[in-house]
Formats: structure tokens, sequence, C-alpha cells
């Protein structure tokens, strides 16, 4: 047979469309064309998949090879089409019967030795792969991400010839044999909150924000514990849902990363030098997610948060709202999920001394100026909780180090928290609608909210979010209504970063 088709799945953000790899062989020179809109990498592939062909005991076709890549106007990029590129060589050569490539979706890097390597968004293919009934082939690598998909059936091999073989019927790769790479399930250990010595407020906060998934933002002098309270956040938080697992996983995997043997959030904390892009996703042909897509379901730290570029962090206004970014380009638009908890941290001018006690400010007034100006005031006003740090003086330092709650301590009330809020709305207190909001103000509490509002001048949007923090106090105290106390609590985390 001169002409054989195999089935494999593109790489479109999370979405995995089908392609079909068709192999054509005809007289004439010796040659190998790939045709279908491919990128280097995949035009490189006919090198690899010539010494890995033989340097599996196959032979190489000695004939004009076409291979079309359809549909032809999807971009093809990667080294995924390595393996369905080979397996149709040596269909179309009758070196492998046709009919063993039925009913299979195929993708895979190859060494030059025959190796199968691990290639990027198996999760995504997997899981598009589930409709279809087919069974999914992967590198060993790639076979636990690929199973993450339960109603997905994988067929990992290591090396091409094995997997010959069991397509030949020689030597079946049994479920036993292909489940070796699995790993047992890990959690990232981040530090203990008992290694934060003082700052009760800044602790409280730190609750708060982690049982409604609210942002929060430290902002005090240097080396008072702001890095280091934002570090322990990822310890609070209960462990991501099955759905939000996959999605994560899956957006690790196009970024070529791994996470699949962890379920608890993600922690991200990119430099102050990060670009737009880098922070929010992009790239020239296909874009890529970025570190708040990355962030999905966990939390996004940005330390240093006026030393960001002021564009990078201004794009950071509607996924913070949505949930979600849209990259847009001349060909596609793709849209990625990024539904992540915002931790940042900040000086309150450059020498970080501005307002402490016993702290002498070298700063100018311009400068002061120019450092506060990088924070535009409709980006505060998306922080649900602005909370003041100051250092804790260091005779202090030994006692408050024993009496300071656990990690673990503070996570028993945040998952209590947050599944009082699971059970009662289905999410996070952070994501209630505002018309939601007043249900469970009594006429008074609401009285309370607008005239505190109305003198601290908060926009609606900041008096929906300090009502989504009370509701979350209210949630930590088990209670169901939410009190003057707790708005009164919610009202204090909204401290002026820019005050004079």
């Amino acid at each position: 047979m001169s002409l054989a088709t195999v089935e494999t799945c593109a790489s479109l953000g999370l979405a995995a469309p089908r392609v079909r790899v068709e192999v054509h062989l005809s007289a004439g020179l010796p040659g190998l064309a790939i045709v279908g809109m491919p990128e280097a990498v995949v035009r490189e592939s006919k090198d690899r998949v010539r010494s890995a062909l033989l340097n599996s005991g196959f032979d190489f076709p000695p004939q004009r090879i076409t291979i079309n890549l359809a549909p032809a106007d999807l971009p093809k990029e990667g080294g995924r089409y390595d393996l369905p590129i080979a397996l149709g060589l040596l269909a179309a050569s009758g070196q492998l019967p046709a009919k063993a490539l039925e009913n299979l979706i195929v993708m895979g890097e190859l060494a030059l030795s025959g190796e199968l390597t691990a290639v990027n968004a198996v999760l995504s293919a997997s899981l598009a792969s589930a409709s279809t009934g087919k069974t999914l082939v992967v590198p060993q690598a790639n076979a636990r991400e690929a199973r993450l998909s339960t109603q997905t059936t994988v067929l990992a091999a290591s090396n091409l010839s094995r997997l010959i073989r069991h397509l030949r019927g020689i030597e079946p790769i049994s479920d036993d044999a292909s489940e070796a790479e699995g790993v047992s399930e890990s959690q990232v250990m981040h530090p203990d909150l008992a290694q934060v010595c003082g700052q009760h407020l800044a602790r409280r906060a730190l609750e708060v924000a982690a049982a409604g998934a609210h942002s929060i933002l430290f902002y005090g002098p240097p080396g008072a514990g702001k890095t280091l309270m934002a570090s322990c956040l990822p310890g609070l938080l209960p462990p991501l849902s099955p759905d939000m697992r996959l999605q994560s996983v899956a957006l690790y995997s196009l970024r070529g990363l791994s996470r699949e043997n962890d379920s608890s959030p993600p922690f991200r904390s990119p430099h102050s030098s990060s670009s737009m892009a880098a922070l929010i996703g992009g790239g020239m042909a296909i874009p890529r997610p970025g570190e708040i897509s990355l962030a999905h379901g966990g939390v996004l730290f940005l330390d240093e948060l006026p030393e960001f570029n002021r564009q990078a962090l201004e794009a950071l206004r509607e996924p913070l709202e949505s949930g979600e970014i849209v990259l847009a380009r001349a060909r596609q638009q793709l849209r990625y999920p990024a539904r992540f908890q915002l931790v940042a941290a900040m000086n309150p001018c450059p020498c970080g001394q501005r307002g402490q006690l016993g702290g002498s400010c070298r700063c100018t007034p311009e400068q002061i100026a120019r450092y506060q100006a990088k924070l535009s005031g409709p980006l505060l006003d998306r922080v649900d909780l602005r909370v003041p740090v100051q250092a804790v003086p260091l005779s202090a330092l030994a006692t408050a180090a024993q009496a300071q709650e656990s990690s673990a301590e503070v996570r028993a009330r945040v998952s209590a928290s947050r599944q009082r809020q699971l059970q009662r709305q289905g999410y996070a207190n952070a994501y209630l609608p505002g018309h939601e909001l007043g249900q469970a103000l009594a006429s008074e509490v609401t009285e309370f909210a607008q005239a505190a509002g109305e003198r601290l001048g908060l926009s609606a949007r900041a008096y929906h979010r300090v009502l989504r923090v009370a509701r979350t106090i209210a949630d930590l105290a088990d209670e169901d209504r939410v009190s003057t106390s707790h708005l009164a609590e919610a009202l204090c985390y909204r401290g002026s970063v820019l005050a004079d």
C-alpha cells in the first residue's frame, strides 16, 4: 500500500484539534516533502524519523515521499508529529499492517535511537480523545499525564520497536508494564506560618484572604515579613478540585512543565523584570499561557510590585475581574483560564522607611510620587485587602516566635470556611456577584456599610469587595449573617497604600 493515514492531535491553546497525517509513496527521485503549514521543528522531523527507523531495524523507503498534515490551514508545531509520520511510513511501505493504525491517535517525539521522548500538551489531547473511543498512543514519559483523563484508553511505549511489536501482535504492551512510570502523589512544601513573628493584623488578613480566595497587598518596610507571609499562603489553601487540577496540569503541559503529581494549588512568583507577554501570555504564532494562567486555581505572588512594568501590571486588571485572559492574534484568538489569587508586596517608598516608627526616609517627594505612580488607582481598587506591615522589634522576636499558630491550625479554619461557601453558593466568596451580596445583610448593617463607603469614598467595585470580605469573616466565625463587627473588620483592610 502506497498511502497510509495516521491520526494525531495538534496543540491550539487548551484545545487539541484532530490532524490527519497522510503519507504517500510514489515513483521518482528519493526525497521527502512535508506540507500543511509545518513549523521548522516539524520540517526537521524527516531527519529524526529517518534515523529512528534505521536504528530500530526498519527500512526507510527509497522513494518520493509526500506527507500532508491536514487540515492544511492549521499551524503545526513541535515534535509530536514524529511518531505518526514514522508509523505512516511503515504502513505505506508495507512494514506495518494499515489496519493496526485504525482506532489510534498517535503522538510522540523520536530520538535518533528510536526512543520516544515526551511532548507537550498531552492532557489536552487525552481529554479530546476521550469522546472518540480511540486509543491514545503516547511516550512512556507522558503516560501519567495522559491517564489523568480517566475516560481515555492510553497506550504508552518507551521506543519505536517496542510499539511496532505491539501493533503487529507479536509482544503486546500490558497495562501492568505501562503503569511502571507511576509516581505517588506529592505535595510542594511551603514555609509554615509559625515562622512569622508578630504581625497579628497581617496574619489575620492572610487567613481571611485564604478563606475567601481574596487578593491581598502587603506594604511595609524591608525585612518585616511580607514575602514570608505571602509564601505561606499556598500552605493555607485546600487542595485543588479534580476539574481545577486537570486545567492546571493542562496549562503547565502547554509550557512544557509538569505538575501531574501535585494536587496542591500552584504558586507562581515571577521576577519583577518579567515582560507583559511572560505575565499574561503571548507568542508569535500560537500564544502560550503566561504566569497568570499557570497560577490558575492558586496564587500569583508579585514581590516588589512597583518594580514591575506598569503596562504589565495594567494588563492584570481584566483577568482579576473575569478570571480569564483572551489573547488575540491576526489569525486566531485563544482564551486561557486565569482564576488566580493575587498576593503582592511593596515598600511604602524607594528606601522603604517612609512612615515607619524610628525610620528615617531619605526619599524626596518627587521620588515617592514617581514610585507610587507606578500603581494605578484602578489596579489597587481591584485588591480586596490592603494591609500595612510594621517592622517587628528585635527584642520581641524571641518571645513572639513561641506563640504563633502553625499553617495546619489556620488551614483547618480556612477549609471549614471554604466548605461553608461551597455548600451555600458553590464557589469562594471572592467570586460572589454583586446582586447576591446584600442577601446576608440586615437593614442596619446595610446602612452602616453605605455610610462607611461614602465616608471613605469607596467606588462601587471597592464597596462590593468590602462586602465579600465581610462575608468571609462571617464564615470564619461560623455565622450565617454578616454583622457590623464583620463589616468593620473588612473596612480595616482597605488601607490607603498611596497615603500622604
